[in-house]
């Protein structure tokens, strides 16, 4: 299978993924890039996004990206910065670029932006390899 059809294949069962209605834009080895309206359910009691959606597209963009050579891995370490409030109606973007890669972890620069390009958020991330195929969990 190829990147992009094992980020399908992801995909078509991460429901959580599906009801932030994310979409797949760009996806090779090692690397995703994906795309995020941003919904009224989205948005906190200060008419913000909240925090916890975009740390969680943020991981959605590693899981595409760590995982799309078919080796399992999962989350060890997540860390993000938030540096300007998002508001409902913009699309945010996230880009995944593989850092470090070792036999047994990775790590992933995530870097997530609005429709005017204005940083969001950097997110840093890095995943254990656990040793089993994507298609075998």
């Amino acid at each position: 299978m190829t990147p992009r059809q094992i980020a399908e294949y992801m995909f078509d069962q991460d429901f959580f993924s599906q009801w932030m209605n994310i979409r797949l834009i760009e996806v090779k080895e090692h690397y995703c890039l994906l795309e995020m309206p941003i919904k009224k359910e989205m948005i906190n009691g200060l008419k913000t996004v909240h925090g916890g959606i975009t740390f969680a597209f943020a991981d959605s963009a590693l899981a595409f990206s760590s995982n799309n050579l078919g080796d399992a891995a999962v989350a060890l370490n997540c860390i993000i910065n938030f540096t300007k409030a998002g508001k409902e109606g913009d699309v945010f973007r996230a880009e995944s670029i593989l850092v470090n890669n070792t036999r047994k972890t990775a790590v992933y620069d995530i870097k997530i932006t609005n429709q005017s390009d204005e940083l969001i958020a950097k997110f840093v991330g890095t995943v254990y390899k656990i040793g089993k195929k994507v298609t075998e969990l």
